[in-house]
């Protein structure tokens, strides 16, 4: 049996967090949930996930800060990251993308479309 993928969720909004944990523990992801940048930065560092799905508005640490922060970690700079943000004028995805996320998705979003783009980046869940 093989080991699930997973997934670190970042984002300030607990109920978004909530609906990500359980549509994603669904299809077999293995779940860790960040509310703010800080807390983000501590379970990279101590149990790294094999993607990120990033909110770009958080305390403490916002999202284009931690996103930086893993390209410029050895350890962590080919992580999958995927922002989702309700930012999304142009400069704040040419930004993110430039900073090296993975790929990119504006809230309001499909759930189902969030998991087929984790499923592209990592393989199946389990």
């Amino acid at each position: 049996m093989s080991t699930p993928v997973r997934v670190l969720v970042c984002d300030d909004d607990p109920l978004l967090l909530e609906l990500l944990e359980f549509r994603l523990a669904a299809k077999g992801f293995d779940v860790q949930a960040a509310r703010d940048g800080g807390e983000a930065m501590q379970l990279l560092e101590s149990k790294p996930p094999s993607a990120v799905v990033l909110d770009a508005m958080m305390p403490f640490i916002d999202g284009y800060e931690v996103l930086r922060r893993i390209r410029e970690n050895p350890t962590l700079k080919a992580l999958p990251v995927i922002m989702l943000t309700a930012r999304k004028q142009e400069k704040d995805i040419v930004g993110a993308l430039e900073l090296g996320a993975s790929d990119f998705l504006a809230k309001p979003f499909i759930p189902e479309e969030l998991v087929a783009r984790l499923i592209r980046l990592t393989g199946p869940a389990q």
